[in-house]
């Protein structure tokens, strides 16, 4: 699929998934900040400069070279009413020939948690994977501990499968992480194995 020539603009009810742009450096700084001690216990530790402008164009440059080569679908969310930046998902690690899958990542900003937009983007950005982008299984892994994220994810048709020890360093430890995805055909019935 020549992803190169088009942009990727997915629509949903409330909000708009699309590449982030340069002009959205304020925006995104700002949230990032006052939902800094809300991220941190889920994230990688950040990086001295991780807040910079020059750190915010490399990330703009990633994620146009990862849309144009197929490697990555960087989109951020913007809620269409107002134009507002909520957050931030990805579809990441996209593995092609006989996987046809990807790597699901994930945050919003606090101010907008536990309203329904994450699910609502996981659900179009999945639609699009699996209809647009020809891929067959879609993963996520999450802290066992991260009740809002599990519950998310099975809300939205993830299915757990297992653990995977020191999985990622997240805010400077290596951890553990429970292991869900989503299959294009999934047969597998409703799994109440991790929670």
């Amino acid at each position: 699929m020549l992803l190169a020539r088009r942009r990727i603009r997915l629509e949903t009810e409330r909000l708009s998934l699309r590449a982030p742009i340069h002009s959205d450096f304020r925006a995104w700084s700002a949230l990032r900040v006052t939902s800094q001690d809300f991220l941190t216990p889920w994230e990688p530790t950040w990086a001295q400069d991780h807040l910079t402008r020059k750190s915010f164009t490399n990330r703009v440059y990633w994620a146009q070279r990862a849309i144009s080569n197929g490697s990555a679908l960087p989109l951020f969310l913007v809620r269409r009413a107002d134009e507002t930046l909520l957050g931030a998902i990805t579809l990441d690690n996209i593995r092609r020939g006989p996987a046809q899958a990807g790597t699901l990542g994930y945050w919003i900003g606090e101010p907008y948690a536990r309203q329904g937009y994450m699910r609502e983007a996981i659900l179009a950005l999945v639609h699009h994977a699996f209809e647009k982008m020809d891929l067959s299984r879609i993963e996520a892994a999450c802290l066992p501990e991260n009740a809002a994220s599990r519950g998310l994810l099975e809300r939205s048709g993830f299915k757990y499968e297992g653990v995977a020890q020191s999985y990622l360093q997240i805010n400077g430890r290596w951890r553990t992480h429970v292991l869900y995805a989503a299959l294009r055909n999934d047969r597998r019935g409703r799994s109440d194995a991790g929670l």
